[in-house]
Parts: structure tokens; C-alpha cells; sequence
């Protein structure tokens, strides 16, 4: 999507900061001994209440409002009968559609008590989401976000998991440009235009390079033992700071 006047970026800000509130409220909630379905009722009764559609059941029928990933899951992660305990690693991925607009966002914590590599795996993937914010710009090269995203990684000590990527967003869930990569790809020529309204989540491991789909068919799956962080935001590009909509 392209914005074409004030009332796009208006409807996309209201979008953008119900699911906010959606997902800090979520992850502030998440509890050792709560399922995953428990939190994802919380996640689904929010959105209700605020008018909007969970987005993934909209446009995939996705079996729950939002994705909640676990530890080895490291996206799309099925709500259901999974109890968290100490020490998970817990993302919560929240996106929603109103009015003809949708926004995308996503946050990762560790429930108590967190080892000091989760925290700072943590930390390395909000880091890298802040250095891919300062170079998405209208007139630069698309790839700069990757570029910076993987910088970060490196000089954490993490690695990026290739095979998920940011994307467009707006009008539809998943629009063009699609498969932002969250490493530098030198053969992506494509470039940044004001108003192009895109995600950037970048998705940091310890170990995984790859996820692959688990049996439930929604489900991304890094190695065994592996914990891998995620931060979203959904952003209008400007030829300045981009305007972020998912703030809370």
C-alpha cells in the first residue's frame, strides 16, 4: 500500500495502535502455568472489544486470533494447549484489520526468571529493529533494512533467520513488497518510496538459520533447543523518520 492523503495514515494509526495495546497487553499478562489458548482469549476478547478482526484467521483462517511462539517455534505459533513455564521465551504476534486497513506487530519476553543469553537475545533483536528504523528511508536502497538487521545480529552474537521477512502491509495482510529479507541481499535492487507502508520485524537465534513448517501446518520450527526473538512494527516511509503506527 502507498498512502494517498491523511485519512489513510489516520486509519492506519487507529489499526496500529489497537494492536499495540493489544500485544503489550498480552505479553504483560503471560504467566507461567497459562496456556497458550488462555492468552490467546485475552488477545481475541481486546480486539473484539476494540472492533477489529484478527487478521490472520481473516485472511488464512488461522486457528486463533493471534500467533503465539514458544521457545523452538519461532513464528506463527498455534494458541492450544501449551503451558508456559519459567524461564520460556514467548513471542506474541498481533495483527488485525479495520475499516479496510490492516497493521502488523510483534514482541517477544522471557518469563521469570530469564537467562542472561534470552535477555540479551531479546535486547539484539529490539536493537535491530531501532538500527533498521533509522535506514528505512524514501530514495534508499530496500535492502539497507536487512543490511542493518544482520549487522546487529553479528555484533550480539546471533544469527538472522532467513527464511521469515518483513513485508508490505495496508490494505491486505501481506502485500508487495514482499519477502524483505532480514540479511543483506545484494541482488534485491529494490527502493524505498515515500509512503510505502511495510513491516519490519526481525527475527534473531542462538543456533537456527532456517525454520521449517511443523505438523499442524501453521507452524515455524527452528533446531531443537533453539530460542529466536522477534519485534515488529508496521511503518509509513517518509523521506525522514518513518511514521510508525504500532507504537503503544
Amino acid at each position: 500500500m502507498t498512502i494517498e492523503s491523511q485519512s489513510d495514515i489516520e486509519a492506519l494509526q487507529r489499526i496500529g495502535g489497537i494492536v499495540a495495546r493489544v500485544r503489550e497487553a498480552m505479553l504483560a499478562a503471560a504467566r507461567p502455568g497459562m496456556t497458550t489458548a488462555e492468552l490467546d482469549v485475552i488477545g481475541e476478547r481486546l480486539l473484539a472489544e476494540a472492533g477489529a478482526q484478527p487478521a490472520p484467521r481473516l485472511t488464512y483462517g488461522f486457528p486463533g486470533a493471534t500467533c503465539i511462539s514458544v521457545n523452538e517455534e519461532a513464528a506463527h505459533g498455534v494458541p492450544g494447549a501449551r503451558v508456559l513455564r519459567p524461564g520460556d521465551v514467548l513471542n506474541v504476534d498481533v495483527s488485525a484489520e479495520l475499516d479496510g486497513y490492516f497493521a502488523d506487530t510483534g514482541g517477544t519476553r522471557v518469563l521469570p526468571s530469564a537467562s542472561a543469553r534470552d535477555t540479551r537475545l531479546c535486547h539484539a533483536s529490539r536493537t535491530a529493529l531501532a538500527e533498521a528504523l533509522k535506514v528505512a528511508r524514501a530514495g534508499q536502497p530496500l535492502n539497507r533494512i536487512g543490511a542493518a538487521i544482520e549487522a546487529t545480529a553479528r555484533r550480539f552474537g546471533f544469527r538472522v533467520i532467513e527464511n521469515l521477512a518483513s513485508h508490505g502491509v495496508g490494505r491486505a495482510l501481506h502485500e508487495e513488497p514482499g519477502q524483505i529479507a532480514g540479511y543483506y541481499d545484494p541482488d534485491d535492487t529494490r527502493v524505498l518510496h515515500e509512503g510505502l507502508v511495510i513491516t519490519i520485524e526481525p527475527f534473531l537465534s542462538t543456533r537456527s538459520r532456517l525454520v521449517d513448517e511443523a505438523d499442524d501446518g501453521w507452524t515455524l520450527l527452528a533446531a531443537p533447543g533453539n530460542r529466536s526473538a522477534q519485534f515488529e512494527h508496521t511503518l509509513i516511509v517518509t523521506r525522514g523518520e518513518p511514521i510508525v503506527v504500532t507504537v503503544h
